[in-house]
């Protein structure tokens, strides 16, 4: 539970979170420069709030938080008492501190000025000014006025008060982040760092430095009065304060110093399992947890499998499922436990199978996607892209999970969160691990421009070189699909072909639909449990397992009634799925509205025409059953506007078209009248898929 608040100190209004964890110890984020706010810690707080009580506020000067003018507003001592008044504002009596950058020197003035209120420090990247350690930021005092506005200069308050605060933010933030592949993190200080007036920042820096009438203490001296253990975390790439100052700062209090190698200055932000790992084993140290009791594993136990399906719609459990039935064909011993979000628990529940009780701690993926949604308008990498910290705290979650039991295979359909992560920290792999995907290759979509495709390539190139760098990691990875279901372009510039490049690094399983396609028998038998009489057509309009279908649903229901007029004897069956609420949708003669269908491919296989989005696993169940169907893509969803699109081109299935196109009634109604009865020649659909993808993984247990 989180609440928000407000406390006042000298008039100054203070804004705070409190992410309550009764009976547990508290940890306190502390400000890290008034150039952004608390959401900096946004990849550590759900992860500690998970086992600490966590308070975060907004430093004076930055995010909800006020602005006072003058430099002695902003003092180093101002700070420290500000974090006192939050402390007494949510009745906590001792806190560990976190802080980040210049937040060390701050948490230190609280520690040496306080030491009852501080149980801990860690100290992340101090900003600590030690003199003689940075001679290129001493050679351009930041108050004096220079002749070039070059490096170290461009950290100069003459620059942000006349036109150049936006050429030292970019500068600054591509210094605080060296690390390949930061554009997320560098992005996301930018755009904080455009929350706060260079005037404001100029008075927050002269405070911290002791200009302008600020009272600066020398950090040797409060060092030297701090009492409480010390844990200082620094990165070996740090280019805005050298890992030397961390040395230094360690030395000075007695703490333990932990070099993060290649890190820059932003650790937290670029390196999250690692700091929060180093974090909670500090209070962990400071607070020691009450041992649970363990048992002994048993040499003779059955193996065990930890499967992660992807929430992101339910063709993922719906295969999984069939892997998973096959994986149990060949070793019947076999336990699977199943780390997994709603809807696919749901899914996976109704089919017996065991959901890993960890699954109530993950993050929701779904709803994350549906919110960053418009109007049949899904931005898929930037959604993903700004799942950012959602990732970072269900890897987490996983991480606790196969630390606390033992696995003997993990298998990750598109788990993009374990398979990153893992690889940026593969000490932590202690399994076998299997990934598992159906398409390769992030892809811009054709507005996004130059930007886009920067970016995109870039994310790309870092899951390439991850591959190249550490082969150890995955030990099998798995295409569902043939070698031409892969689209035949390029990663980016100068980077290979998509095609190649997963011909070289994945073993191919085929499709795997998890169902055998009906005969005419069959078909007649599952139109009759669907209510078709013997004269009449149906209509099936589905768009998959999330909430982002909603539009389109919308738009067939509103073409019904033309629909019926052209053809009478048809009927619409709109499934709704899981995320998407029945009662919301307008009601309309011959059109009936059911929520989530288990089976939905039984339902498809009675159709004789259906209206689907652009969906990997319904349009592919439709190209199995041979019905013929109009699939619309999802607007920037590069998966269904390329991948997808290559692979049902590649079976002749389906006809493609727009949801602008559509938007006319009487185009809609046409178009599913022209599809009615339309002979279909779809290359088959391969069978077998899913005991293969089995006997891949079979041989990790």
């Amino acid at each position: 539970m989180s609440t928000a608040g407000v406390a006042t100190r000298a008039g100054v209004r203070l804004a705070y979170q409190v992410h309550e964890n009764p009976g547990r110890p508290t940890v306190l984020l502390m400000p890290t420069w008034s150039i952004v706010p608390s959401r900096f810690w946004k990849a550590q707080v759900p992860y500690l709030a998970r086992h600490f009580r966590v308070v975060t506020f907004d430093g004076r000067g930055s995010g909800a938080s006020d602005r006072p003018a003058g430099a002695a507003s902003y003092s180093d001592s101002e700070y420290a008492e500000d974090a006192i008044a939050v402390l007494d504002a949510t009745a906590t009596d001792r806190a560990v501190l976190v802080g980040l950058s210049s937040g060390v020197t701050w948490s230190l003035h609280v520690a040496a000025d306080h030491p009852d209120r501080v149980a801990g420090l860690v100290a992340i990247a101090p900003a600590c000014g030690f003199p003689g350690v940075q001679q290129d930021r001493d050679e351009f005092p930041w108050h004096e006025r220079h002749a070039t506005a070059e490096g170290w200069a461009k950290y100069n308050r003459h620059h942000w008060l006349a036109g150049g605060y936006d050429d030292f933010v970019e500068w600054f933030f591509a210094r605080m982040f060296p690390e390949p592949h930061s554009t997320k993190q560098i992005e996301d200080c930018v755009r904080w760092a455009h929350e706060i007036e260079p005037a404001t920042l100029a008075d927050a820096t002269a405070g911290r430095l002791g200009d302008d009438g600020a009272v600066r203490v020398p950090v040797t001296e409060v060092c030297a009065r701090v009492r409480c253990p010390v844990l200082v975390i620094h990165g070996t790439d740090d280019r805005i304060r050298p890992h030397t100052i961390g040395a230094r700062l360690a030395e000075l209090t007695g703490g333990s110093l932990v070099l993060l190698d290649g890190a820059g200055h932003g650790p937290a932000g670029r390196h999250p399992v690692a700091v929060n790992l180093l974090v909670k084993q500090f209070v962990d140290r400071v607070h020691p947890p009450v041992e649970k009791s363990t048992r002994p594993v048993s040499s003779r136990r059955p193996p065990r499998v930890l499967y992660l399906s992807s929430p992101i719609g339910l063709g993922h459990a719906r295969r999984d499922h069939a892997i998973a039935t096959e994986l149990r064909k060949s070793r019947p011993e076999l336990r699977i436990d199943w780390l997994a979000q709603h809807p696919v628990t749901a899914m996976l529940e109704a089919a017996g199978e065991r959901i890993h009780p960890a699954s109530a701690w993950l993050g929701n993926e779904s709803s994350h996607v549906e919110s960053a949604a418009g109007e049949h308008d899904l931005h898929v990498f930037e959604a993903i892209r700004d799942m950012d910290a959602l990732l970072v705290r269900n890897f987490l979650v996983f991480n606790e999970v196969v630390e606390a039991e033992r696995y003997d295979l993990v298998i990750g359909d598109e788990a993009w969160e374990v398979d990153y992560f893992l690889h940026e920290n593969p000490e932590l792999k202690r399994f076998g691990f299997a990934w598992l995907t159906d398409f390769v290759g992030w892809l811009p979509m054709p507005d996004g421009g130059a930007r886009e495709e920067r970016l995109i390539a870039d994310y790309n190139a870092e899951m390439i070189e991850q591959r190249a760098r550490l082969r150890r990691v995955r030990d099998r990875s798995v295409f569902v699909g043939d070698p031409d279901d892969v689209v035949d372009l390029t990663f980016g510039p100068g980077l290979p072909t998509i095609r190649e490049w997963t011909e070289q690094n994945f073993d191919f399983c085929g499709y795997v639909t998890g169902f055998d396609p009906p005969d005419d028998r069959e078909r007649a038998r599952l139109r009759r449990q669907a209510g078709v009489g013997p004269d009449e057509l149906l209509c099936v309009v589905t768009a998959g397992g999330s909430g982002v279908g909603n539009s389109l649903l919308r738009r067939v229901l509103a073409a019904v009634p033309t629909t019926r007029r052209l053809v009478p004897s048809l009927r619409f069956l709109v499934v709704t799925g899981p995320r998407v609420d029945p009662d919301g949708l307008p009601r309309h003669d011959g059109a009936t509205i059911r929520g989530y269908v288990p089976d939905l491919h039984r339902l498809l296989a009675a159709c004789d025409v259906a209206v689907v989005h652009g969906g990997l696993t319904t349009s592919m169940e439709l190209t199995a059953n041979r019905r013929p169907f109009l699939y619309v893509p999802l607007r920037h969803h590069f998966e269904q506007n390329f991948h997808v699109r290559h692979r049902l081109a590649r079976y002749g299935a389906g006809r493609c078209t727009t949801y602008d196109e559509l938007g006319d009634p009487d185009v809609l109604a046409a178009a599913i009248a022209a599809e009615l009865g339309r002979e279909v020649g779809y290359r088959p659909v391969e069978t077998g898929g899913a005991a293969r993808a089995a006997a891949l993984l079979a041989d990790l247990i």
